[in-house]
């Protein structure tokens, strides 16, 4: 921030400097005066327009139209010095208002850009939508669309503005009941707000919260954000088994998702300490089927249609890539194959 800001009094001051050079001196006639004219008042708009723009789709058409005005005043051949002094100051004052206005667009538009180049891609994405909020707000306002209603929301609830994330997905379900995105992220603001207020949760609201994120996964199983949702919201419930099983299908639909990676420890260690058949399993199988046996490396086992005697002749002798374990015991074999049985039973 402190080198952003020294960064602006440097262009600032150099900037006066250079306008308030022609009242040193005079100038005979510019033969290029009134295209240079011309191609500075279309500057200052354009960079007026900068200043006070409401619609970001609106920026890289005319940061390009800016670039290329410049482009065209650099082109024309430096002004001539001397001339009258009346017209000397009418330019230099006319200079420290473009100064003023770069200086502004400056702060407004470059300075971000070079700060959020500093910062983590999470942190750099919070900030982004933390300055995107006036604008999408004032559109959704106005035109009253679902579309901008969640486009308003999604910036909300990805800075942290959570006030403002509950009225906008509200907004956009009212248009629409059946919206995934706007269901679970209000079922976990709802699920959570005990968190943020300090306040503890009701009965009533955690079982509104359950079934908003339990929506949104029926409505879209295969969004990641679904899956991870509805995982931590079961493992707030108790649901271990269930809320594990969530978090391995996220992690399968997005393999780089670190978000469940604490919550996923901590429900195996759980279900491991309890279950000696998952206690097993962990120990022999999950590494390639998935702590939950959702499949990874190797195949799904909830999906398998295989009958008992069938997966014990797997286990036992191995099959393909997967390797034999011929020296387990008959109750430990037994406990694998029970558990095997019920995940079938639960598909």
């Amino acid at each position: 921030m402190i080198l952003s800001v020294i960064l602006l009094a440097v262009i600032g001051a150099a900037a006066l400097w250079l306008v308030l050079d022609p009242l040193r001196r005079a100038a005979p006639e510019d033969p290029d005066a009134p295209e240079r004219d011309r191609l500075i008042a279309e500057r200052d708009q354009l960079y007026a327009a900068l200043t006070h723009l409401e619609d970001e789709a609106r920026r890289p058409d005319l940061e390009r139209r800016a670039a290329l005005t410049l482009r065209a005043l650099d082109a024309l051949p430096p002004a001539a010095r001397g001339g009258s002094p009346r017209r000397s100051r009418t330019l230099a004052l006319a200079g420290v208002g473009v100064a003023a206005l770069l200086t502004v667009a400056g702060a407004l538009t470059f300075v971000p850009r070079w700060q959020l180049a500093s910062l983590e891609p999470a942190e750099a994405g919070k900030v982004q939508a933390v300055l995107k909020l006036p604008s999408l707000k004032a559109a959704a306002q106005r035109s009253g669309a679902n579309a901008d209603y969640l486009a308003w929301g999604r910036a909300a609830f990805d800075s942290a503005t959570y006030d403002q994330a509950v009225t906008a997905y509200g907004n956009a379900l009212k248009l629409d009941p059946r919206q995934p995105e706007a269901l679970r992220r209000l079922g976990i603001l709802l699920l959570t707000r005990g968190e943020q207020t300090g306040q503890p949760l009701a009965a009533e609201d955690a079982q509104r919260a359950a079934l908003l994120i339990r929506s949104a996964a029926q409505l879209a199983p295969n969004e990641p954000e679904s899956q991870l949702l509805l995982g931590f919201a079961l493992s707030r419930f108790g649901e271990d088994q269930a809320a594990l099983s969530a978090l391995e299908r996220y992690r399968t639909l997005d393999p780089t998702g670190r978000d469940a990676d604490d919550v996923i420890t901590a429900l195996r260690a759980r279900l491991n300490q309890n279950d000696p058949a998952l206690k097993l399993y962990a120990g022999s199988c999950a590494s390639c089927h998935g702590t939950a046996g959702g499949g990874g490396l190797g195949p799904s086992l909830r999906a398998s249609t295989l009958s008992r005697a069938a997966l014990q002749g797997v286990i036992v002798n191995g099959q393909g890539a997967m390797p034999a374990y011929p020296d387990l015991k008959p109750g430990d074999l037994n406990l694998l194959l029970d558990l095997l049985e019920k995940w079938q039973r639960e598909e």
